[in-house]
């Protein structure tokens, strides 16, 4: 369903608690950039503003939602462009895992490969380990290290949501052959971090449609 410029695809329920997601491809690549809150709160979570960061603020204003956290799953090109221009205009604080540090600080380089504008890395306000978590209202998310697409992917699990960057798409996994990048590394960050959530969890990927953890366990060629 259409809702507004981006379509929320699932609504997650944990006893009394909504989490919503709202998905907004962005840039050149499509990267999804996701909007994350609860039901009845003004407090949100941007995943991976890529790029379009107007479009992106727009929303938010749209849905009347206040941006708290910024969340880098992983410091590629399509994933943080516009990182800094929704922190800097929401006053959100950013979030990513030190091991990626070397990807942020060169990703700029990159953006004209891309046809992407050119932007200054992330300014990170706190770095995030495996076990970490953040709130909204009475809702926990907690950050999981998942390692093999770059050293410093993490993933975000919410109630009934995870968040992978990515990790792991519909039918496929990540690529590896990048530098950073390491095969069974990312099968086990997969095996050991996201097949072990209840089934019905809902998979947000960083491209394309999302899945469940029952069907791409059943189904994804590379398990």
């Amino acid at each position: 369903m259409l809702y507004g410029l981006g379509s929320i695809t699932r609504v997650a329920y944990n006893g009394i608690s909504m989490v919503r997601v709202i998905t907004i491809p962005v840039g050149p690549l499509q990267t999804n950039c996701f909007v994350v809150w609860k039901e009845g709160d003004d407090q949100c979570i941007v995943v991976d503003p890529g790029a379009e960061g107007d479009r992106v603020v727009l929303e938010l204003a749209r849905l009347g939602l206040k941006a708290r956290y910024v969340f880098i799953t992983h410091g590629h090109v399509d994933h943080i462009g516009a990182v800094n221009f929704v922190a800097e205009t929401t006053g959100a604080e950013v979030l990513a895992h030190p091991g990626d540090n070397l990807a942020m600080k060169t990703a700029p380089l990159q953006a004209p490969l891309f046809g992407m504008k050119p932007f200054r890395p992330p300014r990170i306000t706190r770095y995030v380990e495996e076990g970490d978590t953040l709130s909204l209202s009475d809702v926990t998310f907690t950050v999981v290290h998942t390692p093999g697409h770059s050293p410093g992917s993490v993933s975000l699990v919410g109630p009934g949501v995870v968040f992978v960057g990515d990790l792991i798409f519909m039918d496929s996994i990540g690529r590896t052959d990048i530098p950073g990048g390491d095969f069974e590394t990312l099968r086990r960050s997969v095996t050991e971090k996201i097949f072990v959530l209840p089934d019905s969890t809902l998979i947000y990927p960083g491209h394309g449609p999302d899945t469940t953890v029952e069907r791409e366990k059943r189904m994804n060629p590379f398990f």
